[in-house]
């Protein structure tokens, strides 16, 4: 999770500490010298800042050894991120399972775990449930629970990113307005003794994008990422950050109606995800007489080469690449990745069917329709991203070396 690309460098009288620790992780300046040249500090006031980022443990000296220095005389000792002074852990919840990890400052899985929760059982159960979880979790990974900085958290459902909360998820009864942040906080404290860290929350569309678009597209200025499993959801990363809307409503393109009579489960008929999601070829595989109850059941059949399957993965994916000519019109991203239990050779072929039919040649030519590179993982990865963006953002750094007293 290297720092994002961003902003200049500021005036002698504005750039502090986080400014500093900014640069450095995001690759653009890794010695003294170049930190001087992209701020205008001084030579005194670059190592008193960065000896503060070294006695916190967030910097530590690079590996490579000396290079040359930007503003001449003796080599330069480079500077990096020191990945090691704490970790981050994260969980993404879907319908029916869950997965929770730990994870480096820089996205490295320590230990991971999947397995049943449901979603229905309501917050207060799944929640405490995933506290749990953390602790087994830190233990195998061999970390102590004062090393945690944070938690990052993925739910299936659009997040009012201000204040952590779902707001009228169609797949999360008894979720609406809870407050997230506050029980899995306890949670993890009841089950560790660990003192309060920030809890972040997020859609897991948006949280797959973002894992996604980091680690294997970090140069993509437009990135679009489709989830369909037991719903339809995309996530929308734009310069480097992902695209919420005003409260968290931006890419619930499941709920987009394209004329169909089947009723959704937020209540409306026609909507895409009632016709077209994991959890609509399941139910069609079912009337069927197939055995198939969610879109995890679905994404076997498909592995295993069912031919109703992927028939009807192949027509859910030309439903999903009808509406997604529009997106592509709109965003004209220059990736747009499909993830989720459909995200095989089947539905894709159909998405592409119907998207280069319907989209005008302009709107396609420089875009690449993906995959997902990291696979169940990706939710995991953006949920420790979304966390380590925040904590270590150059507003917050000075407020947190303070607290430590540095």
């Amino acid at each position: 999770m290297t720092g994002r690309p961003g902003r200049t460098g500021k005036g002698a009288s504005q750039a502090g500490a986080g400014d500093l620790l900014e640069l450095v992780r995001s690759g653009r300046a890794t010695t003294r010298g170049a930190l001087q040249q992209a701020t205008g500090l001084s030579r005194a006031t670059v190592g008193q800042r960065l000896d503060r980022l070294f006695r916190a443990g967030w910097l530590r000296e690079g590996a490579g050894g000396p290079v040359d220095s930007p503003l001449g005389g003796r080599p330069s000792i480079t500077l990096e991120f020191d990945d090691s002074h704490a970790v981050v852990l994260a969980a993404d919840l879907d319908t029916r399972h869950a997965r929770a990890a730990v994870l480096t400052l820089t996205g490295e899985l320590l230990a991971e775990r999947a397995g049943t929760l449901v979603i229905e059982d309501g917050p207060d159960a799944v929640l405490g449930e995933l506290g749990g979880w953390f602790a087994g979790l830190l233990e195998r990974a061999g970390q102590s629970v004062d090393d945690v900085c944070g938690i990052g958290l993925a739910v299936p459902g659009p997040v009012d990113s201000e204040t952590g909360r779902v707001v009228q998820p169609p797949m999360m009864p008894g979720w609406d307005g809870y407050d997230i942040r506050g029980r899995l906080a306890r949670a993890f404290t009841e089950r560790t003794g660990a003192p309060a860290v920030p809890v972040l929350v997020d859609n897991d569309a948006n949280l797959m994008a973002y894992g996604e678009q980091r680690t294997g597209y970090p140069d993509c200025s437009a990135f679009v990422l489709v989830k369909v499993s037991t719903g339809i959801g995309a996530g929308v990363v734009v310069d480097g950050s992902v695209y919420r809307g005003i409260d968290g409503g931006a890419g619930d393109i499941g709920h987009i109606r394209v004329g169909a009579e089947a009723l959704c489960r937020c209540g409306s008929y026609g909507c895409l995800a009632a016709v077209a999601s994991g959890g609509a070829v399941a139910r069609r595989l079912a009337e069927a007489g197939v055995s198939a109850s969610s879109g995890s059941d679905v994404r076997g059949l498909l592995a295993d080469g069912h031919p109703e399957a992927t028939a009807l993965a192949r027509e859910a994916g030309r439903r999903v690449g009808d509406v997604l000519a529009t997106v592509v019109t709109l965003l004209n991203p220059g990736v747009l990745m499909i993830a989720g239990d459909l995200a095989g050779t089947p539905f894709l072929t159909g998405v592409r069917e119907l998207l280069y039919q319907r989209a005008l040649p302009r709107s396609t030519a420089h875009l690449d329709v993906v995959t997902s590179r990291l696979g169940e993982r990706a939710g995991l990865v953006g949920a420790g991203a979304l966390v380590v963006e925040h904590l270590y953002a150059p507003e917050r750094v000075e407020e947190r070396l303070s607290a430590l007293g540095v």
